[in-house]
């Protein structure tokens, strides 16, 4: 089977928020399209493993924030490469409010869902969430990212609970040389010297969170 026409497919770049207790909780996720259109519902595709997946086990409405190109990178990287199980204040740096009881990101979204689960099915590694539309509010102009755009300009790697997780490298080695550093957050990989100021462009991590593969 040729795995690589998979890569044609479409898909976008999503926050999911939900409280878990007083604490505002969530990830990335790639996958969330529409699939009724009266009494409109949604479809979501979660790892099983992730925490978010358990909060949502207790609480059935969360919120979706359609991730724009301008999107700040330390939001793909607090929800996106660290878990709430460990991290209960993940949401505190980030730009976010409440819309109607449900965390959503403020800066860098084109626009909210706030959701209840129907129904979940699960499917292997992921469960996927089917979840009627309480409410939708625009957000901020701009153009929705696309899952090809955060990959070939944002140079962001996939989490390894993302479905579309394939271990991939960030830069072409053949078009740089020198020392290979990676990010311990989302694996990016960095070809030549890394300046003390430099920051993950997949994730918005500093420098500090590097580490060197290669010379």
């Amino acid at each position: 089977m040729d795995q690589t026409v998979l890569y044609q497919l479409s898909y976008g770049l999503y926050a999911i928020g939900v409280m878990d207790g007083q604490n505002p909780t969530g990830c990335i996720v790639n996958t969330v399209f529409q699939i009724t259109s009266d009494a409109p519902s949604i479809a979501v595709s979660i790892n099983k493993n992730n925490y978010t997946m358990e909060v949502l086990k207790q609480n059935p409405q969360f919120g979706v924030s359609i991730l724009s190109e301008d999107v700040p990178p330390e939001v793909i990287g607090n929800l996106g490469f660290s878990s709430g199980k460990e991290n209960k204040e993940k949401w505190k740096d980030l730009p976010y409010r409440m819309f109607h009881g449900v965390p959503v990101i403020s800066q860098g979204a084109t626009g909210f869902l706030r959701c209840e689960i129907l129904s979940m099915t699960e499917n292997g590694t992921h469960i996927v969430v089917i979840a009627k539309v309480l409410d939708a509010e625009q957000g901020e102009k701009g153009e929705p990212m696309t899952y090809k755009y955060y990959h070939e300009v944002r140079k962001g790697n996939a989490p390894k609970n993302a479905p579309t997780y394939r271990g991939e490298s960030s830069e072409d080695e053949s078009e740089v040389s020198g020392p290979r550093y990676r990010c311990v957050f989302c694996g990016y990989i960095h070809v030549g010297e890394l300046p003390d100021d430099f920051v993950c462009p997949g994730c918005g991590m500093p420098a500090s969170a590097f580490e060197k593969i290669s010379d």
